[in-house]
C-alpha cells in the first residue's frame, strides 16, 4: 500500500533554531533516537500541502503558513513531499497521536535546535533532512 506523506520545516522568525520531533523508542533491548521533520501521512482527497498543514496543527498545536515548495523524495512506501512553513499563531506543543501514543517506551517531544548544531554528527537526522532544511535557508523552492 502507498503511504505518501508531507512534512514541513519550521525555523524561528530570524532563522536561527529549527522545530524538529525527537523520538525515542524501544525494539526489544535496543532503544532507537533520532530527529524527524515534523508532518505526516497525506490522507485520501487531501493534497500535500492540505496534509502538511492539518498534520503540523495536530501535532504541533501551532497553525502554520506555507512559504514554499522544497522538493520531494521517494520513500519505500511512496513519496516524502518537502515545504518551508512559518508558525502564524499558537507555540509548539505536543498533541495527536503523538501525545497520545507518547510513553517510556514510544516517546515523542518537539525540540527547538540551534542549526549551527545540526549536523548527522552530532544528531541522530537523515542526511536527506539536512538537504531539505539547507534548502529552507537559502529559500531554493521549486
Amino acid at each position: 500500500m502507498r503511504r505518501d506523506t508531507a512534512r514541513a520545516i519550521i525555523l524561528t522568525e530570524d532563522e536561527k533554531d529549527i522545530y524538529l520531533l525527537y523520538r525515542k523508542k524501544r525494539k526489544g533491548n535496543k532503544v532507537l533516537t533520532y530527529y524527524a521533520i515534523p508532518g505526516g501521512k497525506i490522507e485520501e482527497n487531501e493534497t500535500p500541502e492540505q496534509a502538511v498543514i492539518r498534520e503540523i496543527k495536530e501535532e504541533f498545536m501551532v497553525d502554520i503558513k506555507l512559504l514554499g515548495y522544497l522538493g520531494e523524495n521517494p520513500t519505500k512506501n511512496g513519496v516524502d513531499y518537502h515545504y518551508h512553513a512559518k508558525i502564524i499563531s499558537g507555540t509548539p506543543r505536543l498533541g495527536g497521536e503523538e501525545k497520545e501514543e507518547n510513553n517510556e517506551n514510544n516517546y515523542y517531544e518537539i525540540r527547538k535546535l540551534a542549526l549551527k548544531n545540526l549536523s548527522q554528527e552530532k544528531i541522530n537526522i537523515l542526511p536527506i533532512n539536512i538537504s531539505y532544511i539547507e534548502k529552507a535557508l537559502k529559500k531554493e523552492y521549486k
